[in-house]
């Protein structure tokens, strides 16, 4: 059985479509088996594929921007989607059913410092028409750094992918109130992405109809069967803990059962990173893109 690499930049529930490639055999159905590892803090997945090391990472589409914006063509082509909305979610101290946007003006909230999870937050905060720099941001780090934080008693909110939220309600530690991809809406969020010469490889193909059936299991299949199958890979977490948030990424939308991603939700990820500053210019589809390998 044939075997290649996959690398996650971030790790975790909202990745499940890769995760459950893994977990729901649907590589192994193709013939295939996977490595599978998690790039160093602050270092892209992308390295590892421009190296030959990794043959699949999950990545973004802002990272081809970065490549584009210092004048270099990007060697690695984002070929399908994993997620068509944000992920993140805002946790309150104390349940709030009827949250707003304008409670975050003036509060303090843990939050990422920069990169894409601050870059869509801005956004969400302008679609929702508040002030971010009102806001009184706490950034202590990556993900799990967040979580200590607030868990020790920072900020009033907390800005996290799942399962973080869900484990943090079902510890009593917090409520969550809002998520923030409705306010933005369906964008290219997250993305796999490969070398133009290994998607034209009948391995490239294999891994496409596999991820093409995985994709529709996320969608039909109940999220406790797949958090059944994705538990080993989330040791810390509660079983019934990761089942609610699979069951609330279902119920959001961000894992449409078509793998291309479409040129409306990329206009939507340029629309972000020109809001947050660092777009300079409004790149083509093909520049970042390509379609899913062709597969019989």
């Amino acid at each position: 059985m044939a075997r290649i690499n996959i690398q996650f930049t971030l790790f975790s529930a909202f990745y499940s479509p890769l995760i459950s490639l893994m977990s729901g055999g649907f590589l192994k159905q193709e013939g295939l088996e996977a490595d599978w590892s998690v790039s160093a803090p602050g270092v892209s997945a992308l390295a590892a594929v421009e190296a030959g090391e990794v043959q699949v990472a999950q990545s973004a589409l802002s990272q081809g921007f970065s490549t584009l914006a210092k004048g270099e063509t990007p060697k690695v082509m984002h070929f399908a989607q994993i997620n068509e909305m944000d992920g993140f979610f805002l946790t309150g101290r104390e349940a709030d059913p009827d949250f707003t946007w304008d409670k975050l003006e003036g509060a303090e909230v843990v939050m990422f410092k920069g990169g894409q999870p601050l870059a869509m937050f801005k956004y969400a905060c302008h679609k929702a028409g508040i002030d971010f720099d009102k806001i009184n941001a706490v950034t202590p780090g990556g993900a799990a750094d967040i979580d200590r934080a607030f868990r020790e008693g920072q900020g009033q909110y907390v800005q996290q992918q799942g399962p973080f939220p869900q484990q943090l309600e079902a510890d009593g530690v917090g409520h969550v109130v809002a998520q923030v991809g409705p306010q933005i809406g369906p964008c290219g969020f997250s993305s796999l992405a490969a070398t133009p010469e290994w998607l034209a490889t009948d391995e490239a193909r294999a891994f496409t109809r596999a991820y093409a059936k995985t994709r529709r299991y996320m969608v039909d299949t109940p999220a406790a069967e797949i958090a059944r199958a994705e538990k080993d890979y989330f040791l810390q977490i509660d079983e019934d803990v990761l089942a609610r948030c699979i069951q609330t990424y279902q119920q959001l939308g961000c894992w449409t059962p078509h793998i291309e991603i479409t040129r409306s939700a990329y206009e939507v990820t340029l629309d972000v990173f020109e809001h947050f500053g660092t777009l300079k210019q409004r790149y083509p589809y093909e520049a970042v893109c390509c379609a899913p390998p062709a597969v019989a």
